[in-house]
């Protein structure tokens, strides 16, 4: 007889976004559910990687990343954000940013400690809270703008709140935080011991001439903050699964010591590849015009459905309210979408806990416009 398990995650099953890909492959639907591009990547990013696997950069680098990429992504901040970040002690590569938004809570969190989450909430956070045993503290944003409510944030915090999560722009729904939601957190945080995660893996998909307000351009915030980033999102190559965390010193020598038990180090190739292509300006400060132009046309092409696109302003993402087509859950409308339709999206009840229903699904719009006509024929039939 099997030994039993007591499940430290006893509530969480499988993920929608993998019920949702399964789906469209049983169906053959155009997915539009998760977060991926169908277009290629950076030719020569490609071409970089394939050359340093042939030049012999194929064993493990340092724990912390290989040191050049971390002296680009130093330089990198300081040229965005003119934030001064040292390479050698306040930057480590992870296997993606989700593995670092993880590896921070772990750093911090304690049993019974409790942690400002906003929901619609990227589907990691509440787990990472939870297997850590603490708690969630779960805040709406305001519907349907996404907005926080900044009065809620103040009533929700205790004693025991140990840290609060942003993401911006926003997975789900592509809402961004203004230079206000910025001073309201000052005021919030100011003379406490509240850590900040900030989840700034789309940074530079962010549209409509807005500024990105990341963590790194205010060092009072930063100096409690870990700040997460994703090369996937940001180089076209989310099965790379790379990223990486900024973090003062003080909290990153803790950081390091639970991710060098849990990965140790990341792929080499792509690091060394990495710390010459991150040095291309261009390559990523063209990605916010090229990604509205994929927002807009699908926006345009969607005017001729019966879905009520909801405001995107960063990310690969756009909500979309369908109640003049249907009453039923988000779930089974997009159960039925996927099937009787062929297009595969995401119910944004997923991104609760307790699975509140606005009516509101989730497209990606990260997708060749061949890919976008397609799904946009098979969506004004509905």
């Amino acid at each position: 007889m099997s030994p039993a398990i007591q499940s430290k995650l006893p509530n969480v099953g499988t993920t929608i976004f993998t019920v949702m890909s399964s789906l469209a492959a049983e169906y053959k639907a155009i997915n539009l559910g998760q977060g991926f591009p169908d277009f290629s990547m950076n030719a020569e990013l490609m071409r970089l990687v394939s050359e340093v696997m042939q030049q012999g950069h194929n064993q493990y680098v340092p724990m912390q990343g290989y040191m050049p990429l971390r002296e680009a992504l130093a330089e990198k901040a300081n040229f965005l954000y003119a934030a001064d970040i040292n390479p050698d002690t306040e930057i480590t590569i992870t296997p993606g940013g989700t593995y670092a938004i993880y590896t921070a809570f772990t750093t911090i969190l304690q049993p019974g400690d409790e942690v400002i989450v906003f929901e619609p909430a990227y589907d990691s956070y509440i787990p990472n809270i939870e297997i850590n045993g603490a708690i969630a503290v779960r805040i709406p944003l305001s519907f349907p703008d996404y907005s926080i409510n900044w009065a809620s944030v103040r009533l929700g915090i205790t004693p025991r709140t140990k840290a609060i999560i942003i993401n911006s722009p926003h997975n789900p729904t592509g809402a961004v935080l203004s230079e206000d939601d910025i001073e309201q957190l000052r005021t919030i945080v100011q003379d406490t011991n509240i850590f900040i995660i900030s989840d700034e893996v789309y940074e530079h998909l962010i549209f409509d001439g807005i500024e990105h307000q990341s963590i790194l351009r205010y060092p009072d915030l930063l100096q409690r903050s870990f700040v997460c980033f994703s090369f996937g999102k940001v180089y076209n190559c989310t099965g790379w699964k790379l990223g990486y965390c900024i973090a003062p010193g003080v909290l990153m020598k803790e950081f390091r010591k639970v991710h060098q038990f849990n990965c140790f180090c990341c792929h080499t190739p792509s690091q060394v590849a990495l710390a010459t292509f991150v040095k291309e300006k261009d390559a990523y400060l063209s990605l916010s015009v090229s990604m509205q132009e994929r927002r807009d046309y699908f926006s345009k092409l969607i005017a001729n459905t019966r879905f009520d696109l909801l405001t995107s302003h960063g990310s690969y993402f756009i909500c979309a309210k369908y109640n003049r087509i249907s009453e039923e859950t988000d779930k089974d409308f997009s159960i039925r979408l996927t099937k009787e339709a062929g297009v595969a999206t995401i119910p944004v009840s997923a991104f609760y806990k307790n699975a509140d229903d606005h009516k509101v699904i989730r497209f990606c719009f990260a997708k060749k416009k061949e890919t976008l006509e397609q799904a946009a024929e098979r969506l004004i039939k509905i």
